[in-house]
């Protein structure tokens, strides 16, 4: 048996409980079946209820299924962090997944495999879409303008990938499916969870690179990802609601306090310029005042979920 055979697939969950039964349906068919699942459920008591009474117990194959009520909208980090403190000591590696995901049979198996090859401490999955068209392979981080990249962006999941180069470039893992060892949590220790929700992940593996952990990437490891089924992320420009615009530009001015405040210089006016390009150019003039109002919490120090999000 593996080192790291047994596995904690952890699941963040607000209000969507169709997103997460369609996840898990596609756990059942893993092809790597030691592992455990735990879900926090963010969206409140009724949420919790709903959730619990929507998906089972336990998977097909007997994987116990456990639902976590943090009492109060923790975030997309702090409820991460709910799971891992609720797996304990019983897992060797954690599997963080959206729920608006789905995983191939052979997805899990081929992260491990990764990992087993004991070079890195965490790795990320080829990241497609419904048509199989590539969203990312991972991340590349350009901190003067405190923006990420997607490493194959456009490629089709049938292209061949290199997966040093893309090992080589990236700077962080996708957060929407990403395997990391013990001992990537061990010493890099758990998500910021201030971050509440966006960046949290980069955070993560910019800290975890501080500290001289490496990234892997497995591209067998496909997975599905149904994206911004939760925040809305996707759609029409002018119909994007506030939270994930503002806490997507909070965040990256927070990562770069943290991380290279220098750069503070050069981040702020690309990120102001460039949602008047994103937006303003397309009418969205309210999403526009949705990234100044965000670089504005960002640069005074707001953490934690915003004042007006219930």
């Amino acid at each position: 048996m593996s080192s790291s055979s047994h596995v904690a697939v952890i699941i963040v969950g607000f209000r969507n409980p169709a997103d997460i039964r369609r996840c898990l349906e596609s756990l059942e068919r893993s092809t790597h079946t030691e592992f455990a699942v735990y879900i926090c459920e963010n969206g409140g008591d009724e949420a919790f209820k709903t959730l619990r009474a929507a998906i089972p117990e336990r998977l097909s194959g007997g994987q116990p299924v456990l639902v976590l009520n943090p009492g109060e909208n923790v975030g997309y980090a702090g409820g991460i962090n709910e799971c891992i403190a609720a797996a304990g000591h019983t897992y060797a590696a954690a599997w963080i997944l959206n729920p608006d995901t789905e995983a191939y049979p052979a997805a899990l198996a081929a992260l491990l495999k990764r990992l087993d090859k004991g070079d890195v401490d965490a790795v990320g999955s080829m990241m497609v879409g419904e048509k199989g068209e590539v969203q990312s392979y991972g991340g590349r981080w350009r901190a003067w303008r405190a923006v990420g990249g997607s490493i194959g962006l456009f490629a089709h999941m049938s292209d061949p990938v290199d997966a040093r180069a893309v090992e080589s470039a990236q700077a962080y893992l996708i957060g929407a499916s990403m395997l990391v060892s013990r001992k990537f949590i061990d010493v890099t220790g758990p998500m910021q969870a201030d971050f509440f929700l966006y960046a949290e992940e980069v955070e993560w593996c910019l800290r975890a690179g501080r500290k001289g952990l490496k990234l892997g990437f497995a591209p067998e490891a496909v997975v599905i990802h149904h994206q911004g089924t939760t925040t809305g992320w996707v759609g029409p420009f002018n119909k994007r609601p506030k939270l994930s615009i503002y806490l997507d530009a909070r965040n990256r001015i927070r990562l770069t306090r943290q991380m290279t405040p220098w750069l503070l210089l050069t981040a702020v006016p690309y990120i102001l310029i460039h949602s008047l390009w994103r937006y303003a150019r397309r009418g969205a003039w309210r999403q526009v005042g949705y990234v100044f109002e965000g670089v504005w919490a960002g640069l005074r120090g707001e953490s934690g979920r915003p004042a007006w999000v219930p």
